[in-house]
């Protein structure tokens, strides 16, 4: 629960008013509070009171928060709405990362910053009065001299690299609204249909013993739909550290959509080794999940050991994941310091494992791009699609390359290039 402040009872009676308005905040940041929430909300602090502190946060808690990920953004915003005196300053320091402030008294926690941007939502956003100015002399001064006002076309087509602070940021809330549907798989397996092309016979007999031996309609039934499982590798080392960042928001937002239509999302990323963060993003919370799905990869912008970390993925979770005909994103440069003969024996391996494998390279935007690099020549024989990664379209051109199995980006061009080596 976040910290206690002094709080005393509001002379001008306005507490409800107050309330319904701590509620937007709450809503706006992603909770479930709609009216009926509030009107629970009024009705339990009427009944509780308004004389503890304790049972204040708890009796709003209980009517808002039904969610073990809602917990942390709720704390939040009732810390900044309700106790904490400095609640402006702390709200606008951390959506003005470039001006040296309250920020830099204590790191955000999860839900931080989007309780913030909830509560400010509307609100001119203008410099805190302690700002530095050129008269300080030790005043340190940062500037952001990139270009800050962007529209979605641009940010679409924008690299996340070249991308302000501000632009990432508006980026990753895109990230979050973006799906990825995939249509389902032909089993081989058969189910009663009504309207099936085959006939049941074995269905149509047992329901003609129920009836003396009559046959009154034949049944029917139909191959079995399922869906597949979306497995992805994430590179976080150096060279791709500010993609990953990227990547990792949009993957939270597609394993958090029930409407995509995958069987299960399974995330991985390796520098150096393999990690499984799978279950870390499976979190609500965009900031907590990437927080702890961070912690978990000790590995980031460290090095890069492709070879030797697709080799542990085919020894270790191949047999795990990759069934039910799955999609495997690999997503890197392809700038791998191991043995390249390891790099295609695994790659290799886990082409034949997996139903379509897609590799994304950022560094396919350069419009000059030719398969040099041992690793990329050790991959790029053994994928089925080779395709940019470097910005929002590229992201969003996926669904293509998924449903269509003769998508194949750039692979065939590159191959071409490479042979003529």
């Amino acid at each position: 629960m976040a910290e206690q402040f002094p709080r005393d009872i509001p002379e001008d009676g306005k507490l409800t008013h107050n309330i319904v308005w701590f509620a937007r905040a709450l809503r706006k940041a992603g909770l479930p509070a709609g009216p009926g929430r509030t009107l629970d909300a009024i009705r339990a602090v009427e009944a509780a009171g308004f004389t503890s502190n304790q049972d204040f946060y708890w009796a709003l808690h209980t009517c808002f928060v039904s969610r073990p990920e809602h917990r942390a953004v709720f704390a939040q915003i009732f810390r900044l709405y309700w106790r904490d005196p400095r609640y402006m300053e702390h709200m606008m320091a951390m959506l003005l990362p470039a001006i040296r402030g309250v920020q830099e008294e204590r790191g955000p926690q999860a839900g931080e910053k989007r309780a913030a941007e909830a509560l400010l939502d509307g609100v001119e956003r203008e410099a805190p009065e302690n700002t530095p100015t050129e008269d300080d002399e030790d005043a340190e001064i940062r500037i952001d001299a990139s270009r800050t006002a962007s529209s979605e076309e641009r940010l679409r087509t924008l690299d996340f690299e070249q991308m302000s602070t501000e632009e990432a940021a508006q980026a990753k809330r895109m990230l979050a609204r973006l799906t990825l549907p995939v249509k389902p798989l032909q089993s081989r397996r058969l189910m009663g249909d009504p309207a099936g092309p085959r006939p049941d016979w074995r269905a149509t007999m047992r329901a003609a013993m129920r009836r003396g031996g009559e046959v009154h309609e034949f049944s029917r039934r139909a191959q079995r739909t399922r869906w597949p499982n979306l497995v992805v590798l994430c590179d976080i080392s150096g060279s791709m550290s500010q993609y990953s960042r990227a990547v990792l928001h949009f993957l939270h937002a597609v394993s958090n959509n029930k409407g995509a239509g995958w069987a299960r999302v399974h995330a991985f990323t390796f520098g150096t080794r393999l990690t499984n963060i799978t279950r870390h993003l499976a979190t609500r919370d965009v900031d907590a999940a990437l927080a702890t799905a961070g912690a978990e990869a000790q590995d980031w912008e460290g090095g890069t050991r492709i070879g030797q970390c697709l080799h542990a993925f085919n020894r270790d979770w191949s047999r795990r994941v990759l069934g039910q005909g799955a999609v495997v994103l690999l997503i890197t440069d392809g700038l791998d310091r191991d043995d390249p003969a390891l790099l295609e024996r695994e790659i290799e391996r886990l082409h034949l494992s997996a139903r379509r494998l897609i590799w994304l390279n950022p560094l396919l935007r350069w419009e000059g791009f030719a398969p040099r690099a041992r690793g990329i020549r050790s991959i790029l024989p053994h994928v089925d699609s080779f395709r940019a990664g470097h910005n929002i379209a590229s992201l969003e051109g996926l669904a293509a390359a998924i449903s269509d199995p003769r998508d194949h980006g750039e692979k065939a061009r590159l191959l071409r290039l490479m042979h003529a080596d």
